[in-house]
């Protein structure tokens, strides 16, 4: 069965919407430049509703060292989600200065961007394959974009994969289907607006991931 990261969560009632839903990771964005930014300090009170229940992600962005002992230290995310410009040598520094396993985002729009996935497999727990963001975005993902699906089709990886990038209630049955993807990452196709998760379209996007399972 795929399994669901609900991205971008800043408020207990959306934490305790992927909980009750069945997600399997919930991820904090303390990046000033999103709709869903959330301070570490805030992050880490807010977060231990969840903590032992469920994988607790950090999405960082090109962070520096200072950053990224800070989220380590007040935060303690089982994993730091990786969605910049980071060089497979910084991915394996932030892995080894704080602790935790990584998630390597990389944005997709041709064939060439996937093999590019092969240099981090060494230095990661999982690889994500996002949209590329439309230029001139102040955003590394989260707005809604999409990218043909099919170039994953057939493709193995060393490390389990998500797939992201404008997944929704409605189509992310489909995007399984075409990829056979077993991790889903989801944050603006659950939400009413920007930065605001609704409990309703949790609760659809688990039921759509749920009926794209196979049946025995």
């Amino acid at each position: 069965m795929t399994r669901v990261k609900i991205c971008g969560l800043k408020t207990p009632e959306a934490l305790d919407s992927a909980l009750a839903a069945g997600a399997a990771f919930v991820g904090a964005v303390p990046f000033p430049k999103s709709p869903r930014h959330i301070g570490p300090l805030e992050a880490a009170t807010l977060y231990a509703r969840a903590r032992g229940r469920i994988q607790m992600v950090s999405l960082l962005v090109d962070p520096d060292d200072a950053l990224v002992t800070e989220i380590a230290l007040i935060l303690k995310p089982d994993l730091i989600q990786l969605h910049g410009h980071e060089s497979p040598e910084r991915v394996a520094e932030v892995r080894q200065l704080s602790g935790a396993g990584i998630i390597k985002a990389l944005p997709v729009s041709t064939p060439d961007d996937l093999t590019a996935a092969v240099a981090y497999t060494p230095v990661v727990d999982y690889l994500m394959f996002d949209a590329r963001p439309p230029a001139g975005s102040a955003l590394p993902g989260g707005v809604g974009a999409r990218f043909d699906w099919t170039l994953l089709q057939g493709r193995p990886f060393d490390r389990p994969w998500f797939l992201a990038g404008g997944l929704t209630p409605d189509n992310v049955g489909e995007a399984i289907r075409l990829t056979g993807a077993p991790l889903v990452d989801v944050s603006s196709g659950v939400e009413t607006e920007p930065g605001v998760k609704d409990a309703g379209l949790i609760a659809a996007f688990m039921a759509a991931v749920d009926a794209a399972a196979p049946k025995p």
